[in-house]
């Protein structure tokens, strides 16, 4: 990202950058007119509207256009798997310079994004800007002195001490090296240690300063008191922290400073385990066999839990920091359960690892599910087997137990560095999905970097805040008027309905109000009418990135669209309210509609309790799923409800043979057929033969665990009929979702 930026930076004072194209790449554009998708088999609606609006920048302006005319080339490009080096169609490739060729990927395949810029930065700098670099203590001493102080930023999983130690040796140091970790009360043994060692020339290692914010000021009075002339030459100060908002500013800019980041990867994972294990320890059980077997799984296992979490959502709704000492105390269980028990106890050994040492970090209980089903694939009688895979390709595979420290050695080192999908019983997908997270972390990183006033295209920033603050008001629907439609659907004991219509109601009207309000504050105060407030200020420099204001997301419901797209599914939602306080009650309901779905829900069981004289705690739901279309289905069930507007994530719905399908490759989502939600008196769910799946209302997945003992993100669970093992969709990490992020 560094490398980046600089080349950007470079290229932007010789002006071959327009500030159009790179506010684009940043956070994309607005559509001047929405034109019909001309391929919806294999172009998103995303890719579409991205196209659309590359087509108002003006070196673009025929680019939807030739699009269109163009169709199979650029499908070509969308299908390549390394489509950031396939030439463009048409007059394209000639035309634009390697900078505007990564707005066209931006468009098509915003995953492959990282994998350009490398090459952007390689074709313009050089290569040695792009490989990794190894940390060498060394370097950063010969240029360090008595007065600069040497800062590790820590980053989660990794740990410097180490390092330092190994390197302490090397400068035969380690005896005159003293550390102590920051925290309570430590600070008068620190500055004693730092006292003696400025004397003596000694080093000096302060672990943890972001646990020790009060002592700070101290520590930096004393590093800016170092008198030159009077300290000892070799005497060196060694600091780690983790990113704080208390640690002083002089001593960030004065000292070197370093990170390490932690092994990416099963395979470095595996290694980091092993080389920590000697050979008297794997035959230190009286099951050896077993006992290395097994170890094998659980180092699988943990290596498995650390990188499911690249996959955000589809990996763990919360992504835990699990770490190395989970991963020892389950080998030492396993070794004790091994030496005490004749037969091998796979339920203790699931039960201690997955609910306790694992779990016990767990708060989401789909994780927890997820958890278990995983780890039953590692820790059964099969895995006993020799050359056992443990993925359907077969190179994470089981070693024959003859096998000593440095054939496991040798077999880690044989496996490939990036991790196929396979192995966490992913989908191939899901590598899509985990590159397109980090493209917009990269680009979401690179706009906050950018300097907050300059021209663009000869426009201001105010100018353009106001220009879309205008836009925006002119969309904007007028709020629904309330007594008509508490006159016309009052609170009725049979039709809980009424009650839900006007909730949603005053719902969403608060927050038409909060946004028209906001809008004609920040246009007053763009002309100088008002003061501009510090909320203001945030809102217009949300609105000049394409993002939803602070101020509007407080009051609204949870989403992940931008600006542009979230306003064009307010404007939806506003109409399916609109048309049900015309025309009445929907046959189906749109549930992405809903400001709070949950109430929903609720409602429609209430009926049905009221209907039927039943207490509402012996009803839950049974599903449905239903042949027919949306417009097909004209009228409303007699019980129950029909539902539609959900996206699966990590499946797909197939419609012929009425079950869960794997999704089509570079299909992320795909939408789900219409569900008949039915009640049911004390209804016992089935045992196979579905999936129980959760829905969720965005695409985070995670939210805030709420009174309910649910997250605030998730509404309920359905099921859908499947012919595979609940547990394979478990591991894709399969879920409806209400609305998508774009």
């Amino acid at each position: 990202m560094f490398a980046f930026l600089v080349c950007i930076r470079i290229l932007m004072n010789d002006g071959q950058i327009d500030m159009d194209e790179w506010q684009y790449l940043l956070s994309g554009g607005t559509i001047k007119e929405m034109r019909e998708n001309p391929a919806p088999a294999w172009l998103y609606e995303r890719a579409w509207g991205d196209i659309l609006a590359l087509s108002s920048l003006k070196n673009f302006s025929d680019f939807a256009n030739d699009f269109v005319a163009n169709l199979e080339a650029f499908r070509a490009i969308f299908d390549s798997s390394k489509p950031h080096r396939q030439p463009l169609p048409g007059k394209w490739e000639a035309e634009l310079d390697a900078f505007q060729k990564l707005l066209v990927l931006r468009c098509l395949r915003g995953d492959m994004i990282t994998n350009a810029v490398q090459d952007f930065v390689a074709l313009n700098l050089g290569r040695r800007f792009i490989e990794p670099q190894a940390t060498d203590l060394s370097v950063a001493f010969k240029e360090s002195t008595a007065t600069t102080p040497l800062v590790f930023v820590l980053s989660p999983g990794t740990d410097p001490a180490a390092d330092l130690y190994k390197f302490a040796e090397e400068m035969k140091f380690s005896e005159k090296l003293s550390a102590i970790s920051l925290g309570q009360g430590q600070g008068s043994r620190a500055e004693a240690m730092l006292h003696s060692a400025m004397e003596q020339g000694n080093w000096v290692f302060f672990q943890n300063c972001h646990l020790a914010p009060s002592w700070m000021p101290s520590l930096e009075r004393l590093i800016e008191g170092i008198d030159p002339s009077k300290v000892h030459k070799d005497f060196r100060l060694w600091l780690t922290s983790l990113p704080s908002n208390r640690f002083p500013v002089s001593i960030l800019q004065n000292g070197s400073k370093m990170t390490i980041e932690p092994p990416r990867g099963v395979k470095a994972t595996l290694l980091k385990s092993y080389n920590s294990f000697s050979d008297d320890f794997l035959n230190s059980c009286p099951k050896v066999v077993e006992f290395k077997s097994l170890l094998l799984s659980l180092c699988f296992f943990h290596g498995n839990m650390l990188e499911r979490r690249k996959f955000g959502p589809l990996g763990f709704n919360i992504p835990y920091e699990f770490t190395d000492g989970d991963l020892r105390i389950c080998i030492s269980q396993l070794r004790m359960f091994l030496s005490e028990y004749t037969d091998i106890p796979y339920k203790v050994l699931k039960y201690t690892a997955g609910e306790i040492n694992y779990g016990g970090r767990v708060t989401d209980d789909w994780d927890r599910r997820c958890i278990m089903s995983t780890l039953e694939d590692f820790y059964k009688p099969e895995v006993l087997i020799p050359e056992f895979a443990y993925s359907e390709s077969g190179i994470y595979k089981q070693l024959s137990t003859s096998s000593d420290l440095d054939d496991y050695l040798q077999y880690i080192k044989s496996l490939p560095l990036n991790d196929s999908p396979e192995l966490f019983g992913l989908h191939e997908n899901a590598n899509i999905t985990f590159a397109q997270k980090e493209t917009f972390a990269l680009l979401g990183a690179i706009t906050q970097l950018q300097p907050k006033t300059f021209m663009l295209g000869g426009r201001s920033r105010e100018e353009l805040v106001e220009e879309t603050s205008k836009d925006i008001l002119a969309k904007l629907p007028a709020p629904m008027n309330l007594e008509e439609v508490i006159h016309k659907y009052p609170q009725l004991y049979e039709e809980s309905m009424n009650t839900v219509l006007v909730q949603e109601v005053i719902r969403y009207n608060r927050l038409l109000e909060v946004i028209a309000q906001t809008l004609k504050d920040l246009l007053k105060a763009l002309k100088g009418l008002v003061v501009m407030s510090s909320q203001l200020e945030l809102m217009a420099s949300s609105l000049y990135s394409n993002a939803v204001p602070e101020v509007w997301n407080a009051k609204a419901y949870p989403s992940l669209k931008p600006l542009a797209s979230w306003l064009n599914d307010l404007v939806q939602r506003i109409e399916f309210l609109q048309k049900w306080i015309t025309q009445g009650m929907p046959s189906v309901f749109w549930i992405s509609g809903f400001f709070f779905p949950q109430a929903f829900l609720t409602g429609t069981l209430q009926n049905f309790a009221r209907k039927s004289v039943i207490s509402i705690d012996t009803i839950s739901f049974s599903f449905k799923v239903m042949k027919e279309s949306v417009s097909e289905l004209t009228r409303h069930p007699d019980k129950g409800c029909y539902i539609h507007g959900l996206f699966l994530e990590g499946a797909r719905w197939d419609p012929a043979a009425f079950q869960l399908a794997e999704s089509h490759p570079k299909e992320l989502y795909t939408e789900m057929a219409v569900i008949w939600l039915l009640p049911v008196p004390n209804r016992k769910p089935p045992a196979t033969g579905i999936y129980l799946c959760p829905v969720y209302k965005t695409l985070t997945r995670a939210g805030t665990l709420s009174t309910t003992g649910h997250s605030t993100n998730y509404i309920t669970a359905v099921e859908i009929p499947t012919d595979k093992l609940q547990k394979h969709w478990v591991k894709r990490g399969t879920a409806l979702i209400c609305a998508l992020d774009f």
